[in-house]
């Protein structure tokens, strides 16, 4: 994945070349490119376009001329008229030295050169030149000044990963053809090259497939849609039909669209499970042979394909038209969340897996994918399959989306299969972005834009042989919680501005210096956001705040990564000041915080409150460390006096643990009397949280026999967290240690079934 060193020559003898290195009239922190180049120099002065220019294209890049000139003459009143090379004043040249999807672009004194090897190294040369061209261009009204100033410059850029996709769910929700395509033009800009249309699901198909006509008339509406979060009780409905689809021409309509912006389509027909949809039309496809309904609210379901001959018959036919319609080299064939209920009860399940001699059912789902690869294979496409498909045995040739961590990705790429990572804790845009009361539903977890921006789609356990296998990363958007296009907008932007620096320009070595730069640059290019009609999310001007603990004593720190501005504050309702230093905290606190920028008010309101209690200042030690994944306020985390999100997991007051019993021991320079110890844990079985059955402390008192407390739990249904407290009478102490059993193994009929229950601790409380 290194650069070969001819490119690095080859750059620096462009800049070497090139006019004096010492900024012009157009500084360095007027260029906003995402994502980021690889190299970039700025050079003295700049140059000026007018309105009637000429342009050359190599014959082979006409992608990167056509959409080049439709750009310029429908975003201003520039015309471009094709010349020889030697007479353009934009040239868009093949240099064969060059790497694949590489580009060099340089702007000189009268003269825009963009040179690649291939097709979509030109393209990506043009995506940057647009991003240095006005905002106007962008807009309805279009560019109306007759030039344009551009800054001299040289840059060097390739793709660090050759996989850069965005996800779209439109089974839950359905989504315009209109809409689709505007999704991929974003994509474009930000030089992403798959787009992951997920098309079949337990609430909806929505594929034509014209010998089943009955996917369409009946599997793609379901009768009614559940009305807010699917953990509330009791759940309730809208009593409204809903659905649609997409008709083969609108298909062949958006992978064209598609083509022209650079953008392989990959298609995605679930299977063996999320498959009720196609069950209900096509009730024989089912183990039970049962009518049932498409379903109607959001989860795992039971009924999913039975592996007989009607089934792949069934499949194979879809199959067939589904790749006719998409040219690129990957179908998506899921394989998640399938549960075995159904065979386990069916006879001829059982009689299959003694006659192939398989293990369980798991090996039977190996047993299904790989006779659906041998048919894809032999129609000279790949398939890719949730990291679920590694139970059983991984078919031969399959590429692994890893989802439910990184751990997928790990064993799959040991194995030498390629991998997409796109773990729910980096990747998962239908999670919240923000810990304020007024965000919009989402289905839970936390996934602000920071973290995004720091994810690394190679796992430090692999060895450098092994992380070849990493193909790249992808940003999913799963839409139970998305009806219109405005919210899968606010949803995906900015986070897919992140996930794209990710997978271009590399993973960050420095995240707090990089993060800041990311955030300068992605302020204007928000303008750009504005000018294409994009509602994004702008959670920029954000404060974190931090406990500090030294000289036994408790501080809060206050920091925002947007440089140049200032935090003004206000402790328990106090005047406000301008922030300088840390907050002594020696009583129960609530702090309130905002951005200043050139002295008006960015962004909204911070607060947080601090329970200042016993515990502040032990220290903590655990027998297992929190899942990599929701570890980001570290053990620390578990005794700062802050308490995490009601409502959503993913913040860095939780701590996350998979499958783990958990102790944590905590100890104190000085003895302390205790009355009460409070633990609190998150319940949301919709996403395999569990709180646990039960909770012991013990203590040992500096004289006497050890004490020990245990209450069990019990979670009411619906509940999003479960607090226990258990009481201690006085006792002195200089040590505590907290046992916290996992749940175990998630129960038949509840989503995740068969999987490692996840534990999600706060604060530990000590009174």
């Amino acid at each position: 994945m290194r650069l070969p060193h001819i490119l690095i020559l080859l750059f620096l003898s462009v800049v070497l070349f090139a006019c004096d290195t010492k900024q012009g009239d157009i500084k360095d922190r007027e260029i906003s490119i995402i994502p980021k180049p690889q190299q970039m120099k700025l050079h003295d002065g700049s140059f000026k376009l007018i309105e009637k220019n000429s342009y050359y294209v190599h014959p082979d890049f006409h992608l990167a001329g056509d959409f080049l000139k439709i750009f310029f003459e429908d975003g201003s009143n520039f015309t471009l008229n094709e010349l020889p090379e030697n007479l353009a004043t934009i040239r868009i040249t093949k240099q064969d030295s060059l790497a694949p999807d590489a580009y060099v672009l340089q702007i000189n004194h009268g003269i825009i050169l963009i040179e690649a090897k291939n097709s979509a190294g030109a393209f990506y040369g043009v995506q940057t030149l647009r991003q240095l061209l006005p905002v106007a261009f962008e807009t309805s009204d279009g560019y109306k000044e007759s030039t344009i100033t551009l800054p001299l410059l040289s840059i060097y850029d390739a793709p660090r990963f050759s996989y850069r996709g965005m996800h779209l769910d439109v089974g839950r929700h359905f989504f315009p053809k209109e809409f689709i395509k505007k999704y991929i033009t974003a994509m474009a800009l930000l030089k992403m090259n798959y787009f992951h249309w997920h098309l079949t699901e337990d609430q909806g198909w929505r594929i034509e497939i014209k010998k089943y006509p009955k996917l369409t008339t009946h599997a793609a509406y379901r009768n009614e849609t559940l009305i807010g979060h699917y953990n509330e009780t009791p759940q309730q409905f809208d009593a409204k039909r809903y659905g649609g689809f997409y008709t083969q021409e609108d298909i062949k309509e958006i992978v064209a669209f598609a083509a022209q912006h650079n953008i392989t389509v990959i298609p995605e027909i679930e299977m063996p499970g999320h498959a009720q949809a196609a069950i209900s039309a096509y009730p024989e496809l089912g183990c039970t042979g049962e009518p049932v309904p498409v379903a109607t609210k959001w989860g795992v379901f039971e009924n999913i394909y039975c592996p007989n001959q009607k089934t792949f018959a069934f499949l194979k036919d879809v199959l067939n038209e589904v790749i006719d319609l998409f040219p690129g080299e990957y179908i998506h064939i899921g394989g998640d969340e399938a549960p075995k209920t159904q065979w386990r009860k069916c006879r001829h399940c059982q009689e299959l897996i003694a006659d192939l001699n398989l293990k369980d059912e798991h090996g039977l789902q190996s047993y299904f994918i790989k006779e659906m690869e041998v048919f894809i294979n032999g129609k000279g496409k790949k398939i890719i399959g949730w990291d679920e498909i590694l139970e059983g045995g991984l078919a031969p040739n399959a590429t692994v989306m890893s989802w439910r961590g990184t751990q997928g990705g790990i064993d799959a790429a040991k194995e030498h299969h390629d991998v997409i990572m796109t773990p729910t804790s980096h990747a998962y845009f239908d999670y919240y972005q923000a810990d304020y009361p007024d965000e919009p539903l989402a289905i839970g977890g936390f996934l602000p834009l920071k973290k995004v921006y720091g994810f690394n789609p190679i796992p430090a356990e692999l060895n450098d042989e092994e992380a070849r296998y990493i193909l790249g990363a992808q940003g999913n958007v799963w839409t139970e919680y998305m009806k219109t296009e405005d919210k899968v907008e606010y949803m995906v932007f900015p986070r897919i501005v992140a996930m794209s620096e990710v997978v271009w320009s590399g993973a960050t070595k420095n995240l707090e210096m990089d993060y800041s730069n990311f955030l300068f640059r992605l302020e204007p290019f928000l303008s750009r956001l504005e000018a294409l009609n994009i509602n994004y999310a702008n959670h920029l001007y954000e404060i974190e705040g931090a406990v500090v603990k030294k000289n036994k004593q408790v501080f809060f720190e206050l920091t925002t990564p947007m440089p140049g501005k200032e935090i003004r504050y206000s402790n328990n309702g106090f005047e406000e000041k301008k922030y300088e230093d840390l907050i002594l905290i020696d009583k129960n606190t609530t702090i309130n915080a905002t951005v200043f920028s050139n002295g008006e008010k960015a962004g909204r309101t911070y607060s947080e409150t601090i329970q200042f209690h016993k515990g502040l200042l032990g220290k903590i030690e655990l027998n297992v460390p929190p899942h990599k994944a929701y570890s980001a306020g570290g053990k620390e985390a578990l005794i700062n006096g802050i308490h995490g999100s009601d409502s959503r997991y993913g913040d860095k007051e939780w701590l996350g643990f998979w499958g783990d019993d958990v102790e944590v021991t905590i100890n104190f320079e000085e003895e302390i009397e205790i009355d009460m110890v409070s633990l609190r844990f998150y319940n949301a079985n919709g996403q395999w949280i569990y709180a646990p059955e039960q909770v012991s402390v013990k203590t040992k008192p500096i004289s006497g026999k050890s004490v020990s407390s245990m209450r069990e739990l019990l979670a009411e249904e619906g509940e999003s967290h479960v607090k226990i407290s258990l009481p201690f009478d006085g006792i002195k102490t200089k040590r505590l240690t907290i046992s916290i059993p996992n749940y175990g193994t998630i129960p038949e009929g509840q989503q995740g079934a068969g999987n490692k229950a996840w534990t999600f601790i706060d604060e530990i409380v000590i009174e």
